[in-house]
């Protein structure tokens, strides 16, 4: 090691230093002056320079990020939406997804129309119910098929604002007294039976507060096996859960109506996209739009209370 003009130096390469020199002393001090101006100079050079301030990156909600038509979907220009197949009724109809018709199948158009997307540029996938929420990276861009946002799957995939607040729902055998009601009060001299420990049996004690005390089951099972005896006049489940046990389960059950949601946080079915994705923002602002214009409520109607039959019982 060695030192000069009181720059040290460990090895005779370095880039910060100057050579040492054995010169007469005239020379010596030209040479000096010109070594201290050099050292200088390369100090200044070998100082640490402050960082350039990056540039700023858009967040996912805002900017150019969620221009429409223009997202970074699976396949440029295409919106890339997801269902379960068989797709049933009201969700699709004749199942179709891409025919717009059935309460999911409208609600795609209308979130991939805010998005920028037309109907001739949705392409639809099918994917099984319980694979479009499981980890692992998807191949859609969004997932329709009435999966309930939970903190649970929130650790697999991201989720959209909810889309469909989740109703009760009365079931009833086709030609009962039960099944002609058509008012929260119609019920109120009824056996009602729902499973124990859920959203159902708190809407029969709270909403329609039975003159009899209603029947709790230990599953939705047993419930239906209550009402095919003729054990309860009806019971009361999920709309989602209604639409199956009468298509497939109970096909001599109708439904009968569906009640109004009586505040508090509904369990939300939400469109499913991959763990963070850099649509979800975009698709969640989509959905809000189509809550906050009224479109959401207006399908909901046309799909699964009209169509259906299922009117909402005051």
């Amino acid at each position: 090691m060695r030192t000069i003009l009181g720059v040290t130096s460990t090895n005779g390469t370095a880039d910060c230093q100057s050579p040492a020199m054995h010169l007469a002393p005239s020379a010596l001090r030209r040479a000096v002056a010109a070594a201290t101006i050099a050292l200088l100079v390369t100090a200044v050079g070998c100082a640490p320079q402050p960082e350039e301030k990056a540039a700023e990156t858009p967040s996912g909600s805002a900017g150019n990020s969620c221009a429409k038509g223009k997202l970074a979907t699976e396949t440029s220009g295409k919106l890339t939406i997801a269902t379960d197949e068989p797709a049933y009724e009201p969700w699709f109809k004749d199942d179709k997804p891409a025919n717009g018709e059935g309460f999911e199948s409208a609600v795609a158009y209308a979130v991939a129309q805010q998005l920028g997307y037309d109907k001739s540029a949705v392409v639809w996938q099918s994917v099984p119910f319980n694979k479009a929420f499981a980890p692992g990276e998807k191949t859609f861009d969004f997932d329709i098929n009435q999966v309930s946002i939970s903190d649970e799957r929130k650790k697999a995939v991201d989720f959209s604002a909810g889309y469909y607040d989740v109703r009760q729902a009365v079931i009833a055998l086709k030609g009962s007294k039960a099944a002609k009601a058509t008012s929260v009060a119609d019920l109120k001299d009824t056996k009602l039976g729902a499973q124990v420990g859920t959203t159902s049996l708190q809407y029969i004690n709270d909403v329609v507060e039975p003159a009899q005390e209603p029947a709790a089951y230990a599953k939705n099972d047993q419930a239906k096996s209550a009402l095919k005896n003729g054990q309860v006049d009806a019971i009361v489940v999920d709309l989602p859960t209604a639409f199956y046990i009468t298509a497939a389960e109970v096909t001599d059950a109708e439904i009968v109506g569906q009640f109004e949601n009586q505040g508090g946080t509904p369990e939300q079915f939400g469109l499913v996209l991959d763990k963070g994705s850099a649509l979800t923002s975009c698709v969640t602002d989509a959905v809000d739009a189509l809550r906050e214009d009224g479109t959401l409520a207006k399908l909901e109607k046309q799909w699964l209370s009209d169509a259906v039959d299922a009117p909402v019982l005051k």
